[in-house]
């Protein structure tokens, strides 16, 4: 019976949720990086050697790398872009070398995913992620200030926001501006005011046609590294999948993803198949994706959102939200049981719940909901499977 490897993702040994609380959710197998290697560096064998020694420690595996980043100078083709190429194909090979599989990243300009609100209480008293229109348009106008930041919106849009700003106390709007810029998961530093507003003024001249035609140079230079070095590469979506504080997105429809497939015809080019980053757009077909480029599809996050015509979503849980979770389970059985490749999966941003509340924890990565959501998803799987 071809299953999904069950994991999770593990930020390291800081991690407030450990390897054997990871184990006993009943996962396999671990999804993690070297989150203290900078970007841009190299990872040497030894490094993940040692990682994979924890892991394996903990009587599980890790096959599956989320993220190697990529350089913003690759991304703006600008600097020291080409010596970045150099240091992510050395990087692969090292990683070949090491014996793990699968490598996730993602193209998003400057930012990684964006929320307004990262403990969003819903009616059982858990608490989840949220992004809402008006707050972050508050944010980008009247906080961040964003040079010309009016005209990616209407009239009405600002009015809105305006008026949610004016509402909102200096706690609240501090709040806010956190949770906007908190960078990448796994890392401590924070983005400042002067470095987002610099950041943003270096992708002046970049569109998304321009930001697409870096994606493709990157992947025709590191795409054959990876088929030699034995490795897949899978691309995370945009989240949220449209331009945000004006910088272009590439990977937020099927048509981009089919395009990036295309640019470079190769198996190890592929993707990271992210139903909660494809969902907040009711213009994406998921079981249709599933369906039609499941073969490109090297690595799943299985996560449900629940959206509304202003552009607002928060993260439902996962069998319940805008994506049929269960059409999208049948494809994916489907296509495994078509090809023979059981697909690594991890259950992605679960609720904050029960003593977690009481924890710190990495906002999307508490241990108890991601268990839940886990625990649902391999029901649904098991009762899929048998009912074919």
């Amino acid at each position: 019976m071809t299953m999904m490897k069950q994991t999770m993702r593990w930020y390291g040994p800081s991690d407030p949720v450990s390897l054997l609380d990871i184990r006993q959710a009943g996962c396999s197998g671990i999804v993690t990086a070297l989150h203290h290697i900078g970007t841009g560096e190299i990872w040497t064998k030894e490094e993940i050697l040692k990682r994979r020694a924890e892991v394996e420690a903990a009587g599980m595996v890790w096959e599956v790398i989320e993220s190697l980043p990529v350089h913003e100078e690759i991304k703006m083709h600008s600097g020291n872009y080409k010596k970045y190429i150099e240091h992510y194909k050395e990087s692969l090979r090292n990683i070949g070398k090491c014996g793990l599989k699968v490598v996730t990243y993602n193209f998003m300009p400057i930012l990684d995913w964006m929320r307004t609100d990262i403990a969003y209480a819903m009616p059982d008293g858990s608490k989840a992620l949220r992004f809402e229109q008006s707050a972050f348009i508050a944010f980008d106008i009247f906080l961040l200030k964003r040079p010309n930041a009016e005209k990616d919106y209407t009239d009405t849009e600002i009015a809105k926001a305006k008026a949610h700003f004016n509402k909102m106390s200096d706690e609240e709007k501090k709040t806010l501006y956190h949770n906007t810029l908190l960078g990448l998961p796994g890392r401590d530093d924070k983005f400042s005011e002067e470095e987002i507003r610099a950041d943003l003024k270096t992708y002046e001249n970049i569109d998304a046609a321009k930001l697409k035609e870096h994606l493709f140079y990157f992947l025709k230079e590191v795409v054959p590294v990876a088929e030699e070095s034995g490795l897949k590469m899978a691309i995370h979506p945009d989240d949220p999948p449209y331009p945000i504080l004006g910088l272009p997105r590439v990977v937020s429809t099927e048509k981009d993803a089919t395009e990036i497939i295309n640019a470079v015809p190769s198996s190890a080019n592929g993707l990271c198949f992210c139903t909660g980053s494809y969902g907040v757009r009711s213009d994406n077909d998921l079981p249709g994706m599933v369906n039609r480029l499941g073969d490109h599809i090297h690595f799943l996050h299985l996560r449900n959102t629940r959206r509304d015509e202003e552009g607002n979503f928060y993260e439902a849980d996962h069998l319940d939200g805008d994506t049929d979770m269960f059409a999208v389970m049948k494809e994916i059985v489907l296509l495994m049981k078509r090809t023979g490749v059981e697909i690594p999966m991890r259950p992605d941003h679960g609720h904050q719940m029960l003593d977690d509340l009481k924890k710190k924890t990495n906002p999307g990565y508490s241990a108890i909901g991601r268990l839940r959501g886990l625990a649902e998803l391999r029901g649904l799987e098991l009762g899929v499977v048998r009912s074919l």
